[in-house]
């Protein structure tokens, strides 16, 4: 009873029994999932593997059709958990403002985030917080660091992000990398789907292998 009390302790996510039905598709089927505290853990699989969706469960975007989800050590329903950074889908901002003014809007909305955090958070991802041009004429890969900018900019203990890397040239993806090595060694825990091998192989501790919706491999890397 003690060891299972540590191993839940030690988890960010437990995903138990999670299966999500769309009518007569079945996108997730009798998921489980362990995704310890202060790693960086990677999905991958073919498109329309699962992989999004599960994301979307455990952040309490889409409900489970069964099974439960658990975000450090509490049961997910139908909001999104406290403490959560998250890029899903291409980050929507207000076009006409700059980057500064679009991450010190949303900001209010907690207050928990000062001026200087924000400023020191875009140079983090690479932006300059000067720029003013609005975010409509920012590149790809501008809005891509960007939403990663929000994600992290009120220290959550959870990130979960879909293909961060979308939209980078090559000196992008060596900059977010060793942003998210530098926030694992801060203990935030990092749950991310890539199709990029390289970042899966370089990034990641734990690699979770969806197919068709079921987890077919679970694989804890070597440390060093």
């Amino acid at each position: 009873m003690e060891d299972s009390v540590k191993r839940e302790n030690r988890a960010m996510v437990e995903v138990k029994k999670v299966t999500k039905k769309f009518k007569e598709t079945t996108a997730l089927s009798n998921v489980c999932a362990s995704f310890e505290k202060g790693k960086i853990h990677g999905l991958i699989g073919r498109n329309g593997s699962g992989k999004t969706v599960l994301l979307k469960c455990i952040c309490g975007f889409m409900a489970p059709t069964s099974g439960e989800i658990f975000v450090d050590g509490k049961k997910v329903d139908h909001s999104c958990p406290q403490d959560i950074g998250i890029i899903l889908e291409e980050p929507g901002f207000i076009g006409a403002m700059n980057g500064w003014k679009n991450l010190k809007l949303l900001a209010s909305i907690k207050g928990i985030v000062s001026e200087y955090e924000i400023r020191e958070t875009l140079c983090r991802v690479g932006l300059d917080p000067e720029n003013k041009k609005p975010v409509k004429t920012y590149s790809l890969g501008m809005r891509h660091r960007l939403g990663i900018a929000q994600a992290i900019m009120e220290h959550p203990k959870l990130l979960l992000f879909d293909e961060p890397m979308n939209g980078l040239d090559r000196e992008g993806v060596l900059e977010i990398r060793k942003l998210f090595r530098e926030l694992r060694e801060q203990g935030t825990t990092i749950i991310l789907a890539s199709h990029y091998a390289e970042d899966i192989d370089t990034l990641c501790d734990t690699v979770h292998e969806l197919d068709h919706g079921v987890i077919s491999e679970q694989l804890v890397k070597p440390l060093g």
